[in-house]
């Protein structure tokens, strides 16, 4: 069920648990629910089956990947709803009640781009992209939600898993990426939301940031062209396979995982642990401040912002331009 050329060795750690993946006919999501599979899971492959701008409809590639499930002995059924509508997201928590008896994770993978330098984004490209990124990941979160919620007040005890895509764009922002990059981040505070706000009644949320070779991320010309960033022929480590982001959703998904709250980068074989903003300095003052007294002490404060080297290793910086005005359609 795997399309990575490193054999993964089930462990059946989630036998008896259900999930949702969202955009789970091709790449992250494909690769998602295809390992969630094989360790066990219930899934419910969801896919509106769209390009990667979000435009069209093709039920094919979740079916695809439901039946790859199915046919290796795993449980699936395939899902078209468009999870940026609110409605049919509920419909979609319905469906793996009504397949599966039960919700116990819920991987929000879905998303589109509209590249464009913000001087020259039109209403659309920003109002498509935060609907697909950010709505797409909290209108089946806020349903699941009250489906926990109820069951937890009936008495019922969860260890459920809520599992939020973001992206180094959102981290730290990139060039023509203003609509993307803030969805992005959003995601991020949604996260904590739902942490914090699911905690009492036994539901963990964590985001993770993937770095890896995706319809999305081949769309940049310089990652398309450079054979640096294609799959190796001679059956090495293929760095950029978007299956090595998903040893860490299995591991995010499992009963008893001790981690939520938490942000994560994956790429390759580096896995890094971020954070919310965190507090650097502090300055008093005893009273209301003047613009003298923040000419004097504010300078000294300032920090360097995280550039992508940062987050990526030499070898990713290599094979894509991450940022630059030739980068993106203006």
């Amino acid at each position: 069920m795997t399309t990575d050329q490193t054999e993964r060795r089930p462990t059946g750690r989630l036998e008896g648990r259900v999930a949702i993946v969202t955009g789970g006919g091709r790449g992250l999501g494909r690769e998602h629910a295809l390992a969630l599979a094989a360790e066990g899971a219930a899934i419910v492959v969801n896919d509106l089956g769209g390009d990667v701008h979000g435009r069209g409809a093709d039920a094919g590639p979740a079916d695809e990947v439901a039946n790859m499930i199915v046919a290796s002995g795993g449980q699936a059924v395939a899902s078209g709803h468009d999870v940026s509508d609110w409605a049919e997201a509920s419909d979609l928590i319905d469906l793996a009640l009504e397949s599966f008896g039960q919700l116990d994770v819920l991987v929000n993978s879905a998303g589109i781009v509209r590249d464009r330098v913000f001087w020259n984004m039109s209403e659309d490209e920003w109002d498509d992209v935060v609907r697909v990124q950010l709505k797409g990941h909290a209108a089946p979160t806020r349903h699941a939600l009250a489906h926990w919620r109820k069951r937890a007040k009936a008495g019922q005890t969860f260890d459920a898993s809520v599992i939020m895509t973001s992206s180094i764009a959102g981290l730290m922002g990139n060039f023509g990426q203003a609509n993307y990059a803030s969805a992005k981040l959003a995601v991020v505070a949604l996260s904590q939301v739902v942490a914090r706000e699911g905690g009492s009644f036994g539901v963990r949320s964590n985001a993770v940031s993937p770095g890896a070779r995706t319809r999305m991320t081949l769309t940049v010309e310089a990652a398309a062209s450079d054979p640096a960033y294609q799959a190796p022929s001679d059956g090495s480590f293929d760095w950029h396979h978007p299956a090595n982001v998903s040893p860490l959703i299995v591991w995010l998904a499992s009963a008893g995982c001790p981690a939520t709250a938490q942000i994560f980068h994956i790429e390759g074989d580096r896995l890094l642990v971020s954070a919310m903003p965190p507090l650097v300095h502090e300055a008093r003052n005893g009273r209301r401040w003047t613009l003298a007294e923040l000419d004097e002490r504010v300078p000294a404060l300032l920090v360097e912002p995280l550039g992508v080297e940062d987050w990526v290793t030499p070898a990713v910086l290599g094979a894509i331009e991450v940022a630059g005005p030739h980068r993106q359609p203006e």
